[in-house]
């Protein structure tokens, strides 16, 4: 049987882009903020980080179903539900912060239905990034796969820190720190509407399955061939499971590196109001994390951009790579008593987890066949999300005991990783 090529127009991939960049900055956006207003709200700060863990824990338990009900629904439509669960949960938690700044409600209050609100996110907004992930390992060719995965996958990561880094910067004169959530909450209508306008339906037939050209061993594991592909009366395919030899490696790693990168960015905006005395002055404070987080942005753009693609980096020394880099970086944050030495050494670990998060990914999805790719988007959904439900807070936690004891664990996991990793990842082909 004839190959028959198969790739995503530009102009789908830049809105698939946009939706997993929006995703990921709604999970992070306020880590650079939430400091500053729990600050002023007189909240301790470990109840400040524990407003986001609803939201993470039901991140972990609905991405896995989501990516399931892709197969059925389709992914034009999963990736909606995820949008709106974002915008509405950014729009609600931007008011009853408004409320509570403003004095209407009170402190308690404010955050209780502020964490009520995020869960919106949690429960719905887990359903874009494994519906964008199985539409592109559906439409596209082994060669050009891994590619497209690396570029989505990266713009998941860009977002997670682009969303606290841009952040301050919308802070506005009437709502003042509620103003970025508001400001979130518009940018995710307009991606909806991209969403509806340029992306075609893509209702399947039945679970899993599509006119999918079969691709060379040598880029993968085998696959069916697409005439068992598209035969409904082929044998059901056992689920994919956690365990799965081929997968939990990965999985595993990036549930290590995920865990020290969700503490890094819970903590920075603590380690700014302390190391630089503005405790007093919480609005310069998120305006000093927004420019830290910038430069880690960047950091991630050069990592995934440049150095990837630069070097045809293969997914196990992108993840053992990106480790010992982080590694490096989260000891020279800890160490920092100054605005120079925490730009520079946030900006290290972030190139570090820069190459670490595609190379994770890619090798999740390389491990296993294309009818697969659904299951293994909703599991690293899940690792991702996971990360948010107690580290950050563990983080906070640990620093406000003793800061290097917290840098300690970051540092820890990633070391951890490098050393379990360099045997346990198998090598595989270039993600860029």
């Amino acid at each position: 049987m004839a190959t028959v090529s198969q790739s995503i127009p530009a102009d789908r991939m830049a809105v698939l882009f946009a939706v997993m960049l929006v995703a990921a900055a709604g999970n992070t956006a306020m880590q650079s903020i939430l400091p500053a207003i729990g600050t002023t709200l007189h909240i301790p700060d470990v109840w400040v980080s524990l407003a986001f863990s609803w939201s993470a824990l039901l991140w972990v338990l609905t991405a896995p179903h989501w990516a399931r009900q892709s197969d059925k629904r389709g992914r034009k439509a999963l990736m909606a539900l995820g949008i709106i669960g974002f915008l509405s949960s950014m729009a609600l938690c931007g008011l009853v912060l408004w409320a509570g700044l403003k004095g209407l409600i009170g402190a308690g209050l404010t955050f209780v239905i502020f964490a009520l609100f995020r869960s919106l996110y949690g429960g719905l907004g887990s359903a874009a990034p494994p519906a964008v992930q199985a539409y592109v390992a559906s439409r596209t060719d082994p060669e050009e796969r891994t590619q497209a995965l690396s570029l989505v996958s990266s713009s998941f990561g860009i977002g997670t820190v682009i969303g606290p880094a841009v952040a301050p910067y919308f802070i506005l004169p009437v709502v003042g720190m509620a103003g970025p959530m508001l400001i979130f909450a518009l940018i995710g209508m307009v991606v909806l509407a991209l969403l509806r306008w340029r992306l075609p339906n893509d209702t399947p037939r039945f679970a899993a399955r599509g006119a999918i050209a079969p691709y060379p061993l040598s880029a993968g594991p085998i696959e069916p061939t697409s005439d068992e592909e598209n035969d409904p009366d082929a044998p059901a395919q056992e689920p994919l499971s956690w365990r799965d030899e081929r997968v939990r490696p990965w999985l595993l790693a990036g549930l290590l590196g995920g865990q020290a990168q969700a503490m890094m960015i819970g903590v920075i905006g603590f380690l700014i109001l302390d190391r630089l005395h503005l405790r007093g002055d919480p609005k310069t404070a998120a305006e000093l994390t927004g420019t830290v987080l910038m430069a880690s942005a960047f950091a991630t753009l050069l990592a995934q951009w440049g150095l990837i693609p630069l070097f045809k980096m293969t997914p196990r020394p992108t993840v053992l790579w990106g480790a010992a880099l982080a590694i490096c970086g989260i000891v020279m944050t800890g160490l920092a008593q100054d605005l120079h030495g925490i730009v520079i050494g946030f900006a290290t670990a972030s190139l570090g987890f820069g190459l670490f998060r595609p190379g994770f990914t890619a090798g999740s999805s390389l491990a296993v066949p294309r009818r697969d790719q659904g299951a293994v988007a909703g599991m690293t959904a899940s690792i991702n999300g996971s990360a948010y439900i107690v580290s950050p807070a563990i983080g906070v936690l640990l620093y406000n005991w003793h800061p290097m004891v917290a840098y300690g664990l970051m540092a820890g996991f990633c070391v951890w990783l490098v050393a379990w990793g360099w045997s346990a990842l198998r090598q595989d082909t270039h993600i860029g």
